[in-house]
């Protein structure tokens, strides 16, 4: 190896280590700020970031520049573990009735074990949080229409080539009213509103399928009939 290419890999070897360093500081941040979040609710300061998460406030800032910004990184953090509890429910191989209840039983116990969590991007003004709810509605919506798509496809349902859609919006945007309903009220349990919701979602699909006469059995996995 002559001189040149052994100093461009020890310089390589040095971007990656200090990029490893960054992403593992920033982590750090967000970790830091959403434990505080779940802990006093919406209200911590930077400040208060920088202490929880051992760091000088200036280093908050080379990060994210403002508080709108680190906001952002959360809610994109919050999304991830939202999705990475409802996908495999979504996408798993059992009985129908069994599957709604295990997607909706994530969402509701992301939302029950963190609310503060949900709220401040549920509340926050449109372009600083409120857009991250709209985009994780949108990305289960579009993941519930996609198996609804190729079940009504596999039935050999004659319906317009986006019912798929138009059913998962509906369906998304009741469960997320009411869930949003239940965590201001808290007037039933977790649980009980789980296998409410459960029961409404499965008439609706149960009943739309049998209108167009496909039979749904509620113990068989989806895509049989």
């Amino acid at each position: 190896m002559s001189d040149n290419e052994s100093g461009t890999s020890r310089a390589d070897g040095r971007n990656t280590r200090w990029a490893a360093h960054r992403a593992e500081r920033r982590e750090k941040i967000v970790d830091a700020a959403l434990e505080l979040l779940a802990e006093t609710g919406p209200e911590f300061g930077l400040e208060q970031v920088a202490a929880r998460a051992g760091l000088s406030k200036p280093v908050i800032y080379r990060f994210f520049g403002d508080r709108a910004t680190l906001i952002e990184a959360m809610g994109e953090r919050a999304t991830n573990q939202l999705a990475e509890r409802m996908m495999p429910a979504l996408y798993s191989e059992v009985a129908n009735l069994a599957r709604i209840r295990a997607v909706i039983g994530a969402f509701i116990g992301f939302l029950d074990e963190s609310p503060n969590v949900y709220w401040l991007f549920a509340r926050a003004a449109a372009g600083t949080g409120r857009d991250v709810v709209r985009a994780h509605k949108e990305f289960v919506a579009s993941a519930l229409a996609g198996v609804l798509s190729e079940y009504i496809r596999s039935a050999g349902i004659a319906v317009h080539p986006e019912t798929g859609k138009v059913w998962a919006h509906g369906l998304v945007g009741f469960v997320q009213n009411t869930a949003e309903w239940w965590l201001e009220t808290r007037t039933i349990d977790c649980d009980e509103v789980t296998e409410q919701l459960t029961t409404f979602v499965w008439v609706q699909i149960e009943g739309a399928a049998r209108l167009y006469g496909v039979h749904l059995d509620p113990d068989s996995p989806f895509g049989t009939h």
